[in-house]
């Protein structure tokens, strides 16, 4: 596939689980890998280089040079035939990472960062770039799993449809099944009104359950085509979205969802679904936004 993934490091342990998974991406995409921190001190006119009175291999940028180059070298040792370069930019995580995402594949973060607080389960950096990333966003956890299918929310509408696709990639990338998952209620179902006006707007369970199956079998069917190796399991649940898809997380090595679906309200970035999956799921998260989410 060639092109180039991107980590974000800042030498947390979170940063550099997240620089073995980006490298391994890497591998599977015949991609490089860019190994990148956000240099923050600069931009507020700190001093950075050694103290006059310390050691020459002190201060801060000699301790984001060390940072960098521990982060450089778990990438190669975890992927070795990966070209890995590496860059110290200026600028606040957030910004430079968007940056960044604009000529990329992917972009790679661990869940939490140094300047995470306690009790937070992901940190803002990764909420932020799934929301404005200009490519696909894959947040790690400390923990990896191996095995497991690569798991895909599925909803049926279009900004979703960027997902699928990205799990079907990522499902043939790492020679694994893909489960794809629809969960809905009676509240979330688009219900088609009555052919008679006198009769109540609702259809029952059973009716619903069939059309539920059909939008899912509908969303799958040109990705299948395009990626005929893939072995899919279609999994039509009736129950919450979120809890669902938590749920799936638990023995999945991938969960990836659209960024909004068919529920968001205009102007929203970042849909309810996604951003409990961010700070819930029990695996790795990977948020696609839709070709016309709008960039800001």
């Amino acid at each position: 596939m060639g092109g180039l993934v991107i980590v974000g490091v800042d030498g947390s342990a979170s940063g550099l689980a997240a620089t073995e998974a980006a490298a391994r991406e890497a591998g599977l995409r015949g991609a490089g890998l860019r190994v990148v921190h956000a240099f923050l001190w600069p931009a507020l006119h700190v001093p950075v280089g050694p103290s006059p009175l310390g050691p020459p291999e002190g201060g801060i940028r000699n301790m984001v040079e060390r940072l960098v180059a521990e982060a450089v070298a778990r990438a190669r040792t975890a992927a070795p035939d990966v070209e890995v370069s590496h860059a110290v930019m200026t600028g606040d995580p957030l910004t430079v990472l968007e940056a960044q995402s604009r000529s990329a594949q992917l972009v790679v973060v661990g869940s939490r960062g140094t300047g995470g607080f306690v009790g937070l389960v992901v940190g803002s950096t990764a909420v932020h770039l799934a929301a404005h990333a200009r490519c696909p966003v894959l947040v790690v956890r400390e923990e990896d799993r191996a095995d497991g299918p690569v798991v895909v929310g599925v909803d049926g509408s279009p900004a979703g449809d960027r997902a699928v696709d990205f799990a079907f990639t990522e499902a043939e990338l790492r020679g694994t099944p893909l489960a794809a998952l629809h969960a809905w209620t009676t509240w979330s179902a688009p219900l088609p009104p009555p052919k008679d006006p006198a009769e109540p707007y609702a259809n029952p369970a059973g009716e619903l359950g069939r059309e539920e199956e059909r939008l899912l079998s509908e969303a799958l069917a040109g990705h299948r085509e395009r990626h005929p190796d893939v072995v899919v399991e279609h999994r039509v649940v009736h129950g919450p979205t979120r809890e669902t898809m938590i749920a799936a997380s638990r023995s999945a090595q991938l969960i990836v969802v659209g960024a909004r679906g068919r529920g968001g309200f205009t102007g929203l970035l970042l849909g309810s679904v996604s951003q409990a999956l961010l700070h819930h799921a029990h695996c790795p998260v990977a948020v696609v936004r839709g070709a016309d989410a709008p960039h800001r």
